[in-house]
């Protein structure tokens, strides 16, 4: 059915996160954006403050709402706190994955890894995507014919897109197009998603080598590359 998209509904991932010792930090407190990491929030609410955006919600965790006040302070909106975009759940949560220090080397945690359809070491990729998409429609339905912005995580925000595409859950963490501070924007004609589109607002600052990010949360880890 053809139709110009009325709403937009940008799910944001957070910036940065100061994490010296490459702990896979998922939903673990005390883990704020880096300076590196609030340059980027404030370039995204920099370049998205003269869109149609009436509805900001984000993640309870340090670093989305860290990354949401910005355009919260440049829009004049108050920041919604939900639960249902927070980090996935990871079994490997807590452990570091830094140079040298790989905790999928060590052979007791080779049990987490027999299945990656679900996957087997974190939360079901469907109960991810199910949760993720009844806040944006929550979102749509607050900005009806405006925009909205959702602060959450790199592997949250890629299941969705991967189910609104209608690809497979099974994916390389390390190919995955949602690098910090990006935005994964679903485009709606009424109820219906008619379009996803995907821009790096901040992608001039992200270090060379240091796109995939790894240590958040989601598919099964990777040792970080210098």
């Amino acid at each position: 059915m053809p139709g110009t998209p009325d709403t937009i509904v940008h799910l944001l991932r957070h910036g940065e996160v100061h994490n010296p010792e490459g702990v896979l930090y998922g939903r673990r407190d005390g883990f704020h954006l880096s300076d590196l990491g609030r340059r980027m929030a404030q370039r995204v609410a920099d370049q998205v403050a003269h869109r149609d955006v009436v509805h900001l919600r984000s993640s309870p965790l340090e670093r989305a709402q860290e990354t949401a006040r910005p355009l919260a302070e440049a829009l004049g909106l108050d920041i919604v706190s939900d639960e249902r975009v927070i980090e996935s759940t990871n079994v490997f949560e807590g452990e570091q994955f830094g140079p040298g220090r790989n905790a999928l080397k060590k052979p007791s945690t080779w049990r987490h890894l027999w299945n990656p359809f679900k996957p087997s070491w974190g939360e079901p990729y469907a109960e991810v995507e199910q949760r993720m998409m009844a806040a944006v429609h929550d979102a749509r339905r607050e900005a009806q014919g405006h925009e909205a912005v959702v602060v959450s995580h790199q592997l949250p925000i890629w299941t969705t897109r991967l189910a609104a595409e209608g690809r497979s859950f099974l994916h390389d963490p390390r190919k995955r197009q949602c690098t910090l501070c990006s935005l994964t924007s679903f485009h709606f004609v009424g109820e219906r998603l008619a379009q996803v589109s995907y821009s790096e607002p901040a992608g001039d600052l992200i270090p060379t080598g240091d796109r995939s990010a790894p240590f958040s949360a989601g598919g099964a880890p990777e040792e970080k590359r210098p």
